[in-house]
């Protein structure tokens, strides 16, 4: 069926309240680690912790008894868990919004690879879109004397981005998106725990870090996700994958101002390629 998202507005305004708190989980993680407030594992570990806490209380508000199903969602946390671990290392090399414009662009490759071997009905525009779209995020990576780039972030940015693409498209079967969220957190403590224990961690936390990872995990990410789970509910999983395009260039107008990172001429023709990309792709788009 055939929708224009135009035509809804409770739509258009959780996809806002969503990719605004996507973006700010980037921005949230730099602060953190590139002023040594808290170690990439610290701020992971807190993150989802506190994600895990303020989900389940929401659910507690709701339900007078909280069924925690042991044989499901394991998947679904482990790609949690993978994304957010990632997600958070990677940060230590590469500035938020270029980090977050390689994470997205994995998104999207990982989301469109799905639709298309499961046969999803991809029209012109939407091809179109997508191929504009991803011209944009490689227009940013062609070589040139003053770009550099940490191979070991854009590995892990990568990984994160594809982790993410695959809870994405998780997500899309799910019945129940707070329950469901609730559980995916809660069962990443046990994946944190045996990182732990596999790999040498050297603590770093202070106050300022316990703040960010608190605002990163019972904000953006605990509330942020039950809204995203509800925008899945209405939008095909192409039209997901396209639509988080936009959080990257969020990122990067948050990274100037919050972080003072530089803008440049690259970034806003790739930014303005994006755009250009997510509306023809949702303009019309199959849900």
């Amino acid at each position: 069926m055939s929708k224009d998202l135009t035509k809804t507005p409770s739509i258009i305004l959780l996809n806002i309240i969503a990719l605004v708190f996507l973006a700010s989980n980037s921005i949230l993680c730099k602060l953190a680690i590139v002023n040594h407030y808290a170690d990439a594992y610290s701020f992971t570990f807190l993150r989802l912790v506190f994600a895990a806490l303020t989900l389940f209380f929401i659910v507690s508000l709701k339900e007078r008894a909280i069924d925690i199903t042991l044989n499901k969602n394991w998947t679904s946390a482990f790609f949690l868990f993978l994304y957010a671990i990632t997600f958070s290392y990677a940060y230590i090399n590469l500035d938020a919004g270029l980090g977050t414009l390689i994470l997205f662009a994995f998104v999207q490759l990982t989301i469109t690879f799905y639709a298309v071997m499961n046969k999803e009905k991809i029209c012109f525009k939407q091809t179109f879109g997508i191929l504009t779209a991803l011209l944009g995020l490689l227009y940013l990576f062609y070589p040139r004397d003053n770009f550099t780039i940490s191979m070991e972030g854009f590995i892990l940015i990568s990984l994160a981005g594809i982790s993410w693409g695959v809870y994405t498209i998780l997500g899309k079967k799910s019945e129940n998106a707070l329950k469901d969220t609730n559980e995916n957190f809660l069962k990443t403590i046990p994946f944190l725990l045996i990182y732990l224990l596999v790999f040498p961690i050297n603590i770093e936390i202070n106050i300022d870090g316990l703040i960010l990872s608190f605002l990163s995990g019972a904000i953006t990410s605990a509330i942020g996700y039950v809204i995203w789970y509800k925008v899945l509910d209405n939008i095909s999983i192409l039209t997901a994958g396209v639509i988080q395009l936009i959080v990257p260039i969020v990122a990067i107008f948050l990274s100037i101002i919050l972080l003072n990172e530089p803008i440049t001429i690259t970034l806003l023709v790739s930014t303005a390629l994006i755009l250009i990309g997510i509306y023809l792709t949702i303009k019309k788009s199959v849900v």
